[in-house]
C-alpha cells in the first residue's frame, strides 16, 4: 500500500500524469545494479516525502555531508553507521583525455540541496518568478522549475556583484525531454535582479530542442554550438550530464560532459552576477544538481617551471562515500599530469582533506583511500610512482571555517604539496 501512495505521491510533484509515465521520465525501469541503487533512494525520498514528521526528518540518512550525491571532492563521511568503499581500481578515461576544463580555486557557492525539505523551495537560493522546488530525482537531491515561463532562480549571494574576472560555474543537469535553462550573466550597471543591466545570454538546450547550446547578448545574433552526436536526443535524456561553463575576462568555454560544446571569443560584457531563468512545467521540469561557482577559471603553471609549494584543488571528486573518481576529474588530473611532465624533477605528496562534518575517524580513512585513489590514477596515466606519495588528513588542515557552506567546499579538497 505504502509503495502505491508513493508512485501518486511521486507523480503528483513531478505532474506526471500516471506510474508509466513517472517510469518513462525518470528512467526508473533500468538494467544495470548502479542504476536499481539509485532506484532505491528515490524509494526512500519518496517515502520521506510521505512521513513529514519531524522525528523522520532528524533520523534520515545524509549521504556525504557537504556533496552532491555523486560529485564531491574529499567531502566529510556520514556518521558512525558509514560504510567506507576503499576499494579502487584505476579507470580509463579515454574519452576525457582532452578535457581541459579546471574548476576554480576558491569556492564562492556550492549547494547540493542534501539539507532541504523535499517539496520545498531550497533555502540559499532566491526565487525571482515562477516555482521551484526540491526533489529527488535518479539518486540526487536536485532543484526543479516546476511553473513559469519564465521561472527565476539565483544563488543567495552576500554581494549584488559576487563573480571575479574568472570564474567557474558547474552544476549536474538531467532532461526528460523538455528545455534546458537559459543562464543568463549580467554586468554590474544596476539591480540585483538584472533591471537595465547588460546580459550574456547561455541557452543550455536538452539535446533536442534546436540541437545546439547558444549565446546571445540581449537582441544581438546568437552564436551556436552543435551537440556531438553522442549526446544528442535521446542519447541525453533521462540521465545525468555535468555542466561546467568557465569565464576568464571576456572569454567563455562551455562543456557538457567530456565535450565543449561552445566557445565564445568575446561576451561583450564583464559578467558580476547570474540567474539560471526557464520554461517551468510539472510534466517535464528544469532539473539541477549539485551547483559550484568558484574563482578562478583553470591553471595557469602549465608549461612553466613550477616553483609553488602546493597546488590546491577542488575538482577532483569522487562518489560518495568511496574512492571512486569521477570522470570529471580528468580536467584537473590531466593539468596534473601536464605540469609533473613539464617539471620531471618535481615530487608530490597527495593529500587528502575533508571538512568537519562526520565522524572523525571514518573522514580519516576516506581521505586516506581518495589520496591512494589519486595517487594511483596518476600512475595510471604515466607518472613514476616514486614521485607520488599520499596522505590522508581528515579534517586537520582546514583552510577555511567549518560553519558555512562555502567555507566547508573550500576545505574539501586534493592538496600537491612539493617534495
Amino acid at each position: 500500500m505504502k509503495k502505491i501512495w508513493a508512485v501518486l505521491f511521486a507523480c503528483t510533484i513531478l505532474g506526471f500524469n500516471s506510474h508509466g509515465q513517472l517510469i518513462k521520465k525518470l528512467g526508473n525501469k533500468v538494467k544495470d545494479k548502479a542504476s536499481q541503487r539509485a532506484d532505491q533512494k528515490v524509494d526512500k525520498a519518496i517515502d520521506k516525502g510521505l512521513d513529514k514528521t519531524e522525528e523522520a526528518a532528524k533520523n534520515s540518512t545524509k549521504a556525504d555531508a557537504g556533496s552532491g550525491t555523486t560529485t564531491t571532492t574529499t567531502t566529510g563521511a556520514t556518521g558512525s553507521a558509514a560504510k567506507i568503499d576503499t576499494t579502487f581500481t584505476p579507470a580509463s578515461f579515454t574519452a576525457y583525455n582532452n578535457y581541459d576544463f579546471v574548476p576554480g580555486e576558491k569556492i564562492l557557492f556550492e549547494d547540493n540541496f542534501m539539507d532541504d525539505q523535499l517539496g520545498e523551495f531550497p533555502a540559499h537560493w532566491h526565487l525571482g518568478a515562477g516555482q521551484a522546488t526540491v526533489n529527488t530525482v535518479a539518486g540526487k537531491n536536485a532543484l526543479l522549475l516546476t511553473a513559469g515561463n519564465f521561472a527565476h532562480v539565483s544563488p543567495l549571494m552576500k554581494s549584488k556583484t559576487y563573480l571575479p574576472d574568472a570564474f567557474t560555474i558547474e552544476y549536474d543537469s538531467y532532461s526528460t525531454g523538455g528545455y534546458g535553462p537559459h543562464i543568463y550573466l549580467y554586468d554590474n550597471s544596476t539591480d540585483a535582479e538584472g533591471g537595465n543591466r547588460d546580459r550574456a545570454q547561455i541557452n543550455m538546450n536538452s539535446g533536442n530542442i534546436w540541437n545546439a547550446v547558444g549565446y546571445k547578448l540581449t537582441d544581438k545574433d546568437e552564436v551556436t554550438g552543435e551537440y556531438p552526436k553522442d549526446i544528442l536526443g535521446d542519447a541525453y535524456h533521462n540521465k545525468w550530464h555535468h555542466i561546467a561553463i568557465a569565464c576568464k575576462g571576456h572569454l567563455v568555454k562551455v562543456y557538457i560532459d567530456q565535450f565543449r560544446v561552445l566557445v565564445i571569443p568575446d561576451i561583450q560584457i564583464t559578467p558580476r552576477a547570474f540567474d539560471i531563468e526557464g520554461i517551468g512545467d510539472p510534466k517535464e521540469p528544469i532539473i539541477m544538481a549539485n551547483f559550484r561557482i568558484a574563482d578562478g577559471a583553470g591553471m595557469n603553471m602549465l608549461g612553466k617551471k613550477f616553483t609553488d609549494t602546493k597546488i590546491i584543488t577542488h575538482g577532483i571528486n569522487f562518489d560518495v562515500n568511496k574512492s571512486n573518481i569521477k570522470p570529471e576529474s580528468m580536467g584537473t588530473l590531466n593539468s596534473i599530469v601536464q605540469i609533473m611532465k613539464d617539471n620531471p624533477d618535481i615530487k608530490f605528496e597527495v593529500g587528502g582533506h575533508t571538512d568537519s562534518d562526520g565522524d572523525d575517524a571514518l573522514n580519516l580513512k576516506l581521505s586516506q583511500a581518495r589520496a591512494d585513489a589519486v595517487r594511483a590514477q596518476l600512475i595510471s596515466m604515466g607518472i613514476d610512482a616514486a614521485r607520488l606519495t599520499a596522505k590522508g588528513f581528515g579534517k586537520t588542515k582546514p583552510i577555511s571555517d567549518n560553519t558555512t557552506p562555502e567555507g566547508k567546499a573550500n576545505n574539501r579538497r586534493v592538496e600537491f604539496v612539493k617534495k
